[in-house]
């Protein structure tokens, strides 16, 4: 069995104090520790959200770029279809002009019998 020291003991009091303040440090030091860890990790998350910033930022921009129709492929593609537009026949003047020739023939037909 273990004897309670007696309050009134400078010895008894200074060893007691002495493990409080034992205990205080250690707990002061896993405290440290953990906030160090969590000091770490906010800053890889911030280092980490910065370039997820970035990559959107770019990603927008290339969507901006898109939208606008400013790449090099969609100028190609815009000219070439301009020009395959210039170029083409114009099929349904000239079915109206054949149509329009035929009745005229038609009726001159008609009318000279």
């Amino acid at each position: 069995m273990t004897t309670q020291p007696s309050p009134s003991d400078p010895a008894a009091v200074a060893l007691e104090l002495e493990r409080i303040r034992r205990t205080i440090e250690v707990g002061f030091t896993r405290t440290d520790g953990a906030l160090a860890l969590l000091v770490q990790r906010h800053d890889q998350t911030d280092e980490a959200l910065k370039g997820h910033d970035r990559r959107i930022d770019d990603h927008d921009a290339r969507l901006d770029t898109l939208e606008r129709g400013e790449t090099e492929r969609q100028k190609r593609d815009i000219a070439r279809l301009d020009a395959l537009e210039r170029a083409r026949w114009p099929l349904p003047s000239v079915a109206a002009l054949v149509a329009v020739t035929g009745l005229t023939l038609s009726l001159w037909q008609l009318a000279a019998r």
